[in-house]
């Protein structure tokens, strides 16, 4: 899920962006060292969206750069447990598909593609023994978060599944719903 969080942190402004309105030079810096910035707390942080204050500036003995309390805006993206999301098959393995869900890639367990027995091609293909289904490269899928771990901030992981009904490759959920609508025509 997406969010706009408020936040507040100590901005140091070096004396090269002094030449700039403050409230740029703010936002320039406040981008650069929390864009991409990965927490448990906050999530995936997108961008910093506005500077809402700025209190006075401090300068540290021996340090050239004033220091601004600021109060600002950001964007994160908080994956939540039970969440459905909409993305893009980015990479299969024999092990399962990544599935790219915004500013993250997701990993669907092979077990988790389909209520069916799977096999994978060396073309990166993944297929169902009796459906028939096929999962590859640039599908767009919806999956359902069932894990998320911080555990390590570089590399966070974050568990998805695809057998439950609605969920899966769009085009097979579109099967699914023509089927039954033609059974449904056939009972009226």
């Amino acid at each position: 899920m997406f969010y706009e969080i408020t936040a507040k942190s100590h901005v140091r402004v070096p004396p090269v962006l002094l030449k700039q309105d403050t409230k740029e030079a703010v936002l320039q810096i406040l981008n650069e060292t929390f864009e991409g910035h990965i927490s448990n707390s906050v999530g995936f942080v997108i961008y910093v969206v506005e500077v809402l204050k700025i209190g006075d500036g401090i300068i540290i003995p021996g340090d050239g750069a004033p220091y601004f309390e600021t109060e600002f805006k950001m964007i994160t993206f908080i994956p939540e447990v039970q969440e459905v999301c909409l993305g893009k098959i980015t990479d299969i393995t024999n092990f399962g598909a990544f599935i790219n869900i915004g500013p993250v890639d997701g990993m669907i367990h092979v077990s988790q593609t389909m209520d069916d027995f799977i096999s994978f091609s060396k073309s990166k293909v993944l297929t169902g023994k009796e459906s028939k289904k096929t999962l590859k490269v640039g599908d767009k899928c919806r999956a359902r978060v069932i894990a998320v771990s911080y555990k390590d901030l570089a590399n966070p992981k974050i568990g998805l599944t695809m057998r439950q009904p609605s969920l899966g490759n769009l085009k097979w959920i579109e099967e699914d719903l023509k089927k039954g609508k033609k059974s449904k025509d056939k009972k009226e």
